[in-house]
């Protein structure tokens, strides 16, 4: 870590929600892991619907939540905090046919862990090929968001393998918006990573969602 960068632990779940679900209770449980921000070891989380699948393994995910952390241990009191337990048991499990979870370290700039509303994200699971971890890495650490669109990038392995159905590689990029993300489709410099990663892949998972507003009561 650099003298211009800070540690962030990254925290996104994926939720399957049942199509039998009345909106109301999944309305309930975004509510609910959105207001767990109130806990002191979260320095970020937002929690809202998928608003893309935008791979075939990313199909059937309904929702997504998406927190941030100073550090592994700050993450695991999250995790077991009675509050974020009582949510797990009363509106998620109740609703949801499956779930995954991919926690990985990233270094970021100073002062970025929250996101602003209405930022767009596009979230990334990477299943490599035998191998592949270290180069998709490598080649994920050289991208150079200067003069694009894109506000920050997020990328590392992932540390939790229990819920990660073998994805082990994480990407994220956030954007000031729904637009600016669109914009990047067909871009030369993100085709030309594409064309680099494709060969080490086995299967990925691709999702956008848009960081919602927080509710007044918070």
């Amino acid at each position: 870590m650099s003298s211009t960068t800070t540690t962030i632990v990254e925290h996104v779940v994926l939720f399957k929600v049942k199509d039998s679900t009345d909106p109301t209770s999944s309305d309930a449980m975004i509510s609910r892991l959105t207001a767990l921000i109130s806990l002191p070891s979260v320095s970020h989380l937002s929690a809202a619907p998928i608003l893309r699948s935008r791979s075939p393994s990313a199909a059937g995910f309904t929702h997504i939540l998406h927190s941030r952390y100073p550090s592994k241990p700050a993450l695991a009191d999250y995790s077991a905090h009675p509050d974020h337990l009582s949510v797990v048991r009363e509106s998620v499990l109740p609703i949801v046919d499956d779930i995954m979870a991919v926690d990985w370290v990233a270094d970021l700039p100073p002062a970025v862990a929250a996101l602003p509303p209405g930022s767009a994200v596009r979230v990334t699971f990477v299943k490599p090929k035998e191998g592949g971890d270290d180069e998709i890495v490598r080649v994920l650490g050289g991208i150079d968001v200067s003069g694009r669109p894109i506000e920050q990038v997020s990328f590392g392995r992932n540390f939790s393998p229990g819920r990660a159905k073998g994805f082990t590689v994480a990407f994220m990029s956030v954007f000031r918006g729904a637009e600016e993300m669109d914009a990047v489709e067909g871009m030369a410099e993100v085709e030309a990573v594409k064309e680099r990663v494709r060969p080490l892949i086995d299967d990925l998972i691709i999702v956008d969602f848009v960081v919602p507003a927080a509710p007044a009561s918070l």
